[in-house]
């Protein structure tokens, strides 16, 4: 069961203390703290050559060379039977170790247990794709390149696939300016309408949240309805709010203040 926190001053406190707040470690216990786990992983270390291997928050966690993964993932299927690739992606380690750290999420439906590979990429290294031995690799590999980069062998369609196949950059990477850099800004106006229609669109507003209460070709607020394009910089006129009325039922118009009452005891 998850343990309790007071709640009554949350809105007040921070997840963090200041910027360069780092999130605790997990413990990080010995193989042969389980028992299964001890077990597949005597059959996994005598064919795999591995860094390093621990338990943590119930995953196996198995550190390989990257020029094994084929191999590892094979045995794991064929072997240790851990039938399914859950997840796979890489995190951005460039400005610290010059690369990325690739893992691969394993589940085994018949131990009830889960699995992790990890291995290091090099910035400007490859690494072999596992589609031959896991279907639903495919995806993510392409995810995982499309994101962030990461360059994989042998996939059978090695492109983006959620940004356009001319995007520069990768957005996942910590490099990446989060609202998009010039080139994002623009790429929309240049595609649709050419660059000469820069002066007359302008940039694309690329923060989620930002509302102009005064663009009346965009957003109108309840209360304040005003027709397409009209000039509101200088006061906004007030309407009336009817359409409660204009939209209930003949039953509902004829109802007493009385009749209330019932209908909250039949709710």
């Amino acid at each position: 069961m998850r343990q309790y926190k007071p709640k009554h001053d949350v809105q007040k406190k921070s997840y963090f203390s200041d910027r360069f707040y780092v999130t605790p470690s997990l413990a990080r216990l010995d193989v042969n703290k389980d028992e299964q786990f001890e077990k597949d992983f005597e059959v996994f270390s005598s064919k795999i050559d591995v860094k390093e291997a621990y338990i943590e928050h119930t995953h196996l966690v198995i550190h390989i060379d990257k020029n094994s993964i084929v191999e590892a993932m094979t045995l794991l299927r064929e072997e240790l039977e851990y039938d399914m690739l859950m997840e796979l992606s890489a995190i951005d380690y460039l400005a610290k170790k010059d690369g990325y750290e690739l893992f691969y999420e394993m589940l085994s439906l018949s131990k009830h247990k889960r699995l992790r590979i990890k291995c290091f990429l090099g910035k400007d290294e490859a690494i072999e794709s596992v589609t031959s031995v896991f279907k639903s690799a495919n995806w993510s590999e392409r995810e995982m390149y499309d994101m962030l980069g990461v360059k994989v062998l042998n996939h059978p369609n090695m492109k983006r696939i959620i940004m356009p196949d001319d995007w520069y950059d990768h957005p996942l990477r910590k490099t990446y300016p989060l609202q998009g850099d010039e080139a994002a800004s623009w790429y929309e106006v240049d595609k649709i309408f050419g660059k000469e229609a820069r002066d007359i669109i302008g940039p694309e507003q690329r923060d989620p949240a930002a509302i102009d209460r005064y663009d009346t070709t965009r957003f109108a607020r309840l209360g304040h309805e005003v027709p397409y394009d009209t000039d509101i910089s200088q006061f906004e006129p007030e309407t009336a709010i009817n359409y409660q009325e204009d939209n209930a039922t003949p039953i509902m118009k004829k109802l007493k203040p009385e009749d209330s009452v019932v209908l909250k005891r039949r709710r």
